[in-house]
Formats: C-alpha cells, sequence, structure tokens
C-alpha cells in the first residue's frame, strides 16, 4: 500500500475496498479491457473518449451541448448582464447623489431603476447559479454529462435571446418602467401604454422558459445520473442544495409565468383579469408575482448557501458538521419559503388573523437559516491546518467572512421587517431596499465569488496566487456596507424607494451622497477583481490536480480544465460524496476501471442509477452535438418577436415550427433496434436508456408535471381568489357553458387515456389502431373546448368569462399536446423506433394521457364549483 500524500485521509482496507472499483476483487488485469470495463492504456482511452464527446471547433461550437461548454456560456453570459446592471445602478446613485437632481428625468429613472432589478434578479443571479450547477453537478455526481445535454444548451439559447431582447427594448427607450414586479394597475394598457411593459412580460417569460428547463435538467441528472454506489443518503451536500432549488423553480416559477400571461392578455385583447371595473383584482397579480417573489429570495440563497457547504469543509480540512441537520434545514427552508408570499403584502389590507400567521412564518424561517450558519461556524471551530499550506486567509475564505458579517445583517434586518407594525412603518422605504441588498448580495455574491476563486483552478486550469483578489475584496466589502448600510438609515428617516429625486431640506442629502461614493468604491472592487480574474485566465501558473485538497469527485478528472468525457470510467462509491480522496480515485479512473470505462460505437455514455439506492440501472446515451437546440430556440424567439408586435399569424406558424423541431430531437442509432443487455463495467450488464424501464425522458416528464401543476393549480387559485375578493361578483349574467361539449371532452379524455393505457400494456408493435384512437381523441377533445370558449360571453365583458377562457385554454393546450404525443408515436412505431423493448414514445404518451383525465376532469367540473362559491360569497 502507498503513502498518502500529505494531508490525506488515513487509509484503511476498508476506504480502500469502497473508493478502488475493484480492489476486493483482486489484482487487475494487465491486458486491455473488452467494451465493458477493466484496464486499458488511459492515453488511447483518452483520445477515444475525446473523439466521441469533443465539440468541433469554430462555427460547431454554436452546436455545443457539453455541459462545461453551456455551463460556461451560463455564468459569462450572466456576468455580462451584472455589468449591465451595476451600470444602471451607477445610475441611480448618481441621481440620488444629491436632492432635485436633474441627471434622468422621471420617465427615464423609471427605466433605468426598473431595468436594474430585472437584470439582477432574471438575467443575473438565476441564471448565474444554473451555469454552475450545470458544469459541476455531473463532475461531483460521477457523471460524463447532464441528463439531456440539447435541453440545457435550448436553455441557453432562450436565455441569451430573452435578455437580450429586454436590453435592446432599453438601448431603443422602450424599456419597461413599471418596476421590475411591475404592480397593477401601473403596468395594465392605460397606464403603461407602448410596448414597454409587454417587453418585460414576453422577455421575463422567455427567460423563464430557460429557467424550467434547467429545473427539470438538474433534478433528473440528481436523481439518477450518480456515480453507481452514491445513495441518495451520500450525495455531495451541493447535489441536495441543487435538488432543493431545482424543486422550489418547478413550483414556484409557473406562478410568474401564469401572471405574465395573464396581464398580456388583459393588455393585448383586453381581458379583465385585474381590472376592478370588470370583475377583476389588481392584488391578483401581487398574489401571483409574490408566490413567486419571495421564493426566489430562497432560490437565490440556497445554491449560494450550497457552494458555502462544500468549500468550507474543504479549508477546514474536515468534513461538514451537521450534514443531516443541514439538509432537513434547507428542506424546511423550502417549505417554508412557499407560506411567507404575503410577507410583501402586509399594506394592502388583509384580515389580522392572515397578518399574524404570515408574519410567524416569516420569522420562523430564520431557524433552518440559522441552523446552516451554526453548521459552518462549528465546521470552521473545528479546523484541521493542512501541511503544507500557506499561512493567512485564502481568497475565498476572505469572501466567506465577507457572507457571514453582511448576511446575518440582512437576515436581522429581515427579522424585524416580518414583524407587521415594524413593516407597516418601514414599509416602501429605503430600509426594505438595503434589506433586500443586504440578503441578496450578502447571501449571494459575496459566497459566489468565493465559489469562483476555489473552483477557478478547476474551470481553468490555472491557479490563483495573485494579491489584487485581497484588494478587490476589501474595496467590495466597503463599499457595499457604505452603499446599503446608510440606506437604512435614511429608510428609517422616512426616504421612499422608487423616487427619482428628494427635496434639500429632507436631511437625507449627505447620506445619499456619501453612500453613491461608496457605490464608486464598491464598482472598483468589482473592476479589479474582474482584471484579476482575467489576468490570472491569461498569465496564471498551472494548477496541480486537487489544489485544495479537496473531498469531492470533481477534483478527480485526469487533468485541469476537465476533459469534455470528465471521467474515462465511471467509479462505484461507497463512502459520502464529500468524504473521498480524488488523488487516489483520478488515476483509477483513468486506467478505465469502473462503469463504461470504453470508447464503444461512437455513442456518449454515462450511467443511470435507481433513484434511493444508487445501483446501477442502465447505460444512458447522450446525444451529440447538434444545432437543434440553437434552431428551437430562435424559433421559440420568433413566437415571442410576433406576440410582441402582435402578428397573432405569425406567432401560430413560429409555435408549429417549434413543435416540429422538438419532433426531430429524439434520434440516435442506438435507437434504431433493439440491442438487448450489453457490458457495462464491474461485471454490470445493463440495458440501454432507450430500453429501460424509466428512462431519462420519462423522468423528465414526471417532474414536468410538478412544474404544470403548479401552473394549473396558480390558475384555479386566482379564479376563486377573483370570485372571493374581487368587486363585482357574481357578473350580472353568469357565463353558461352548454352541455354537449362538456361531455364530448369528458368522454375524448377518457377514450385518449384508454387507447394510451391498451397501447402500452399490448403488443406495441400492434397498435397503431390504439394510438390512432387517442390522435383523434385528443383532437376531439381540442375541438370540444374551442366549441366551449366560443359559447362564452364577450370576454372583455367580465373576469367571469375570462377566467373560464383562460382554464378552458389550457385544457385544449394539454388535448394538443397529447395529440403531438399520439402522432410522434405512431410515426416513430411505422419508422421501427419503437418495439417491446423501446418503448419510451408510447411510456410518454401513456403517462401524459393518465395525468391529463383527472386534471381536465377538475377543469371541466370548474365553472359549476366557481359559481357555486362566487354565489357563496355574497353578502
Amino acid at each position: 500500500m502507498t503513502k498518502p500524500p500529505s494531508g490525506a485521509r488515513p487509509e484503511t482496507p476498508e476506504t480502500v475496498k469502497t473508493l478502488l472499483p475493484g480492489a476486493d476483487r483482486g489484482p487487475a488485469p494487465a491486458q486491455p479491457a473488452a467494451p465493458g470495463g477493466g484496464v486499458t492504456d488511459p492515453p488511447a482511452l483518452d483520445a477515444g473518449l475525446r473523439r466521441i464527446w469533443a465539440t468541433g471547433p469554430g462555427w460547431q461550437r454554436l452546436a455545443a451541448v457539453n455541459h462545461s461548454i453551456v455551463g460556461l456560456r451560463f455564468m459569462v453570459t450572466s456576468l455580462v448582464f451584472f455589468t449591465i446592471g451595476g451600470i444602471l445602478a451607477m445610475l441611480i446613485r448618481v441621481q440620488l447623489a444629491t436632492p432635485d437632481s436633474g441627471f434622468l428625468e422621471p420617465g427615464l429613472y423609471a427605466q433605468v431603476f426598473t431595468m436594474h432589478g430585472t437584470v439582477m434578479m432574471f438575467l443575473f443571479a438565476i441564471p448565474l447559479f444554473e451555469g454552475l450547477a450545470m458544469y459541476l453537478l455531473p463532475k461531483m455526481l460521477g457523471a460524463r454529462d447532464m441528463a439531456f445535454p440539447r435541453l440545457s444548451a435550448y436553455g441557453y439559447w432562450c436565455y441569451l435571446f430573452g435578455g437580450t431582447l429586454l436590453i435592446v427594448a432599453m438601448l431603443a427607450g422602450a424599456a419597461p418602467d413599471s418596476g421590475w414586479f411591475m404592480y397593477t394597475p401601473l403596468s395594465s394598457q392605460p397606464f403603461s401604454p407602448g410596448i414597454g411593459a409587454d417587453v418585460w412580460l414576453l422577455g421575463v417569460t422567455f427567460v423563464e422558459i430557460s429557467a424550467i428547463s434547467a429545473a427539470v435538467e438538474i433534478t433528473v441528472t440528481i436523481l439518477i445520473l450518480r456515480a453507481p454506489g452514491m445513495s441518495m443518503d451520500k450525495m455531495p451536500v451541493f447535489a441536495w442544495y441543487m435538488l432543493t432549488v431545482a424543486a422550489m423553480m418547478l413550483v414556484g416559477f409557473p406562478p410568474l409565468i401564469l401572471g405574465s400571461v395573464l396581464l398580456e392578455a388583459e393588455r393585448a385583447f383586453g381581458l379583465p383579469f385585474f381590472d376592478p371595473l370588470r370583475g377583476g383584482d389588481p392584488l391578483l397579480w401581487q398574489h401571483l408575482f409574490w408566490l413567486f417573489g419571495h421564493p426566489e429570495v430562497y432560490i437565490i440563497f440556497l445554491p449560494a448557501a450550497g457552494a458555502l457547504s462544500t468549500l468550507i469543509p474543504v479549508f477546514a480540512g474536515r468534513p461538514l458538521a451537521g450534514y443531516r441537520a443541514v439538509v432537513a434545514a434547507l428542506v424546511a427552508m423550502a417549505f417554508l419559503s412557499f407560506g411567507l408570499w404575503v410577507h410583501h403584502m402586509y399594506t394592502t389590507g388583509l384580515p389580522h388573523l392572515s397578518l399574524a400567521l404570515f408574519s410567524a412564518a416569516s420569522t420562523l424561517v430564520a431557524v433552518p437559516t440559522a441552523v446552516q450558519i451554526f453548521a459552518w461556524i462549528a465546521t470552521l471551530a473545528q479546523r484541521r491546518p493542512k501541511p503544507g499550506a500557506r499561512p493567512g486567509v485564502p481568497v475565498p475564505m476572505l469572501h466567506v467572512f465577507g457572507f457571514f458579517f453582511i448576511f446575518v445583517m440582512g437576515g436581522l434586518t429581515g427579522v424585524m421587517l416580518a414583524i407587521v407594525p415594524f413593516d407597516w412603518q418601514a414599509h416602501d422605504t429605503h430600509f426594505v431596499v438595503a434589506h433586500l441588498h443586504y440578503v441578496l448580495i450578502g447571501g449571494f455574491l459575496f459566497p459566489m465569488l468565493a465559489a469562483g476563486y476555489h473552483w477557478l483552478p478547476l474551470i481553468s486550469g490555472r491557479a490563483h496566487d495573485g494579491p489584487a483578489a485581497r484588494l478587490g475584496f476589501w474595496l467590495v466589502f466597503a463599499g457595499f456596507n457604505g452603499t446599503f448600510f446608510l440606506m437604512h438609515i435614511t429608510g428609517l428617516m422616512g426616504m421612499p424607494r422608487r423616487v427619482h429625486a428628494y427635496a434639500a431640506e429632507s436631511g437625507w442629502h449627505w447620506l445619499n451622497l456619501i453612500s453613491s461614493i461608496s457605490s464608486f468604491v464598491m464598482a472598483i472592487g468589482f473592476a479589479v477583481i474582474v482584471i484579476d480574474l482575467l489576468l490570472t485566465l491569461r498569465f496564471g501558473r498551472k494548477a496541480e490536480p486537487d489544489p485544495w485538497q479537496a473531498a469531492t469527485l470533481e477534483w478527480a478528472v485526469p487533468t485541469l480544465p476537465p476533459p469534455p468525457y470528465n471521467f474515462a470510467a465511471i467509479p462505484r462509491l461507497g463512502q459520502r460524496g464529500d468524504m473521498l480522496e480524488p488523488r487516489k480515485l483520478a488515476p483509477v479512473m483513468a486506467r478505465g476501471e469502473g462503469f463504461v470505462g470504453h470508447a464503444r460505437n461512437g455513442w456518449m455514455e454515462t450511467t443511470g442509477v435507481s433513484v434511493a439506492r444508487g445501483a446501477p440501472e442502465q447505460i444512458v446515451i447522450l446525444p451529440q452535438q447538434t444545432y437543434l437546440p440553437l434552431w428551437t430556440g430562435l424559433a421559440t424567439g420568433a413566437v415571442f418577436l410576433s406576440l410582441l408586435f402582435k402578428l397573432y399569424p405569425l406567432a401560430i406558424i413560429a409555435a408549429l415550427g417549434v413543435v416540429a423541431l422538438f419532433l426531430r430531437w429524439p434520434v440516435g442509432d442506438h435507437a434504431a433496434a433493439d440491442r438487448g443487455d450489453l457490458p457495462a463495467g464491474e461485471g454490470a450488464v445493463l440495458p440501454l436508456s432507450s430500453e429501460a424501464k424509466v428512462p431519462p425522458a420519462i423522468w423528465a416528464l414526471r417532474v414536468l408535471a410538478v412544474a404544470d401543476g403548479a401552473l394549473l393549480a396558480s390558475l384555479l387559485f386566482g379564479g376563486l381568489f377573483l370570485a372571493i375578493a374581487a368587486p363585482g361578483w357574481p357578473p350580472p349574467g353568469w357565463p353558461a357553458l352548454p352541455l354537449a361539449p362538456g361531455v364530448l371532452a369528458a368522454l375524448a379524455l377518457v377514450v385518449a387515456w384508454a387507447a394510451s393505457r391498451r397501447t402500452a400494456r399490448g403488443d406495441v408493435l400492434r397498435g397503431t389502431p390504439m394510438l390512432g384512437g387517442a390522435l383523434a381523441a385528443n383532437l376531439a377533445t381540442l375541438a370540444a373546448v374551442a366549441w366551449m370558449i366560443a359559447a362564452l360571453p364577450p370576454l372583455q365583458d367580465h373576469a367571469a368569462q375570462a377566467v373560464l377562457a383562460a382554464v378552458l385554454v389550457w385544457l385544449g393546450l394539454h388535448a394538443f399536446i397529447g395529440a403531438v404525443l399520439a402522432f410522434n408515436a405512431l410515426r416513430r412505431l411505422r419508422s421501427g423506433h419503437v418495439s417491446a423493448r423501446r418503448r419510451i414514445d408510447i411510456d410518454l404518451l401513456r403517462l401524459w394521457q393518465a395525468g391529463l383525465l383527472p386534471a381536465g376532469l377538475v377543469v371541466l367540473g370548474f365553472p359549476a364549483a366557481l359559481k357555486a362559491l362566487a354565489l357563496a360569497a355574497l353578502p
């Protein structure tokens, strides 16, 4: 047994057995292995895998789907948007530096203020952690890529195009000016003419497609693309954080998407969802927005906390204290975050009992936050110095300590604002602005800077040892506190937020001037950090493998930066994913010892495991580079541009083009014929994902159903809220729906479900009649929905019929998707891509119809329930 490297954990027979694949099965063979595992020539294996996984040069990089490339694109693009948002912030601070300033006229200031918040919340924070997760998760989990590389690439293009739409509109003078929260009725058509509000609604919805795509991608990757042996309770803590965040995104983002669609429908077609004169209510927008908005604060914070929980143990030289308690705390925080949206609506006239309940929940969320902070402090308190480590505080830990100071202050002011009487006094003042920045910048940006310096050697292959990083930290830290701490004081002195000017006699002049000067100090600090990073990327010395002596799998890649395939073989792990020894694992995997340690048939292979135990179940074949995500993203952009300029026939054509492009995605020679079980290494024989019982595509539809259910629940909630709380309910003449189309739709839903179920359970090769029946039944449902909508009174007259139309549109859209799935299954059956073993297309249709049947029946029964509730709410 070789001597462990300096600073490594003691090596025991148990750790060797769990860390080194095949260590308990005798000596490794000396000859090259056949496909499926064993020892081979490492350079030859590396060359073969690079030929398969590499992205082409030049224009071919636009076809890249590799998670490392896409993740870096997300991160770099988000930093560009951060720069834009920072420039807008500087314009705001210049305007507020002196009283009665004429630097920005009121309309332009409103645009700058709105775009600053929009860029920072939607175009910087969320995409940055999405990119970091895409880059790190496969390497941490022992996978070669994300579960759906094309989906990642498509999400990036949607993000880029949607963000570009917002920035171009701003440069053209057509930016939104109603605030980044777009409160109605200010953002409604009579009060916000032009296309500024439409740009926000459509652009943000475009970007949210990217967020939902990332949530599906992250969830499925964590659930089934782990290294064999990595059970759920052995995942690295960062994976737990990202799994929780992805679940929150699936539930939290649909309310905003729905609200944006409803508000755009009101602006474009006059549907009165938010008009109190026609049965709507402006508060509905606030409920839908903050159902997203408050969980988003934790969606932004938790990835940063996950990075802290990963890198603090590295510099402490010991595992994270209270691993299970931290996991329980972040799950509890996720649940509590969805009960806090009214925290932002204390002054809207809600009942006192509601205020008390939401105030208690807002205070209670401090408990799981404190659990994590105490776990980090306990980990640092038991620090074990590493032999050979440089004296002093490493740059990543400087940012960690800055986080502790700033985030704790932000948390304390958050508890203050959770108390209703105090919130009534501080609401809509600069105190709230200061709290928001302390929580979001302190809770996100400082940890992300720490994470950036920590993983810089992995990403770039360059080591960082320059003093400029320390200067940049202190400038940012001092400038940040000088900017936002003083805003607490001006807020308590009564300075309102969202105003472009203030009077000289207010007494806020010197505080605002110091705050503005400090903001430029902070901006200089960020510039120093950027310059330092660029110089490191260009001139930094080459980093050695695992330079931090870390304990997570990403540092076991054979070279820095990692090769496109990550690992030459995937190991079987027996220890927790953040208690490994990468320096020992690296040479073992480089020799091809483990799972899929080969370059076979030009396939991009990785392992799929069972969710709970991490037992190997399938060989997942991933798609190679393709331009399809780019073309699909462009077609999706054409849909939103057509909607923006009210070219609705063109929007329908572009949408059909998107559907046609998506139908071209599921291709691959591995799925063109039955392959049977194949050797996967470690003595395992596994089916390909195209022949597995539960392939990744099925998991994707299950996960997407969570977001879809959240969207439907938000829509039903909106209708019930209007029936109870909005003025003018019930309408003078209740919109009656004809019985015949409702019965037809219900019967068609049952037929489509039965046909898809019969096809899945029978001989799929003889399933053409059943698939045709499912296709016809979905089209019949669509026709029945169109019949019912046509029978409604004018939708502009009252919100009741507008709500019913919106619910029926949801059903019609899902019937159309069911028809597309049935058509696709029929097409692939006839082309030979479906067999008794290759059933993905049939199972997708069956799963879709099984979910649509109960949801569709609920939708068909909703008009009667809405009427009964509206009548019961009469005084």
